[in-house]
């Protein structure tokens, strides 16, 4: 119930199922994610790289597609989501605080995100092992949510 994970940002893991997806052929190195709730999601991404960490945001995903976030070979083994349900309202969030703005956004580093006029927000994180291509899976209902490799 996503107005639950409002409540209890904790609880965002039940509805979040993050997968690898394997290519046979050649790796494309991408971070991709499906929203396969019914609603609409805005979707904000946090990384660290080698110059530091960045937040980024907001991809706007229909119900039952998929959108590459970040093309490329993942900058860390961590990967950091913060998702809004437009429709029935609610997010998916998390213990890592952040910088995100209400636009789309581009921000260099995590502290004092409201001193530098940006919003501080949630993001849970995603531990994508040493994969180069990584696919998060945003879904509806109960149950316990993991990540798999």
């Amino acid at each position: 119930m996503v107005s639950r994970l409002h409540a209890f940002p904790f609880l965002a893991f039940v509805v979040v199922m993050a997968t690898l997806t394997l290519n046979a052929g050649q790796a494309l190195a991408d971070l991709k994610l499906c929203n396969s709730t019914t609603s609409r999601v805005g979707v904000a991404i946090g990384y660290q790289d080698t110059t530091g960490w960045t937040t980024e945001g907001w991809w706007n995903i229909a119900s039952q597609t998929c959108e590459t976030l970040y093309k490329g070979t993942l900058p860390s083994q961590f990967v950091y989501v913060h998702a809004i349900d437009y429709d029935r309202g609610g997010e998916w969030g998390g213990k890592n605080d952040m910088c995100t703005t209400d636009k789309s956004f581009a921000i260099r580093g995590v502290q004092d995100c409201q001193k530098r006029g940006y919003k501080r927000s949630g993001f849970f994180e995603v531990d994508t092992g040493q994969s180069q291509e990584w696919t998060i899976r945003l879904t509806d209902g109960e149950g316990q949510g993991k990540a798999e490799q």
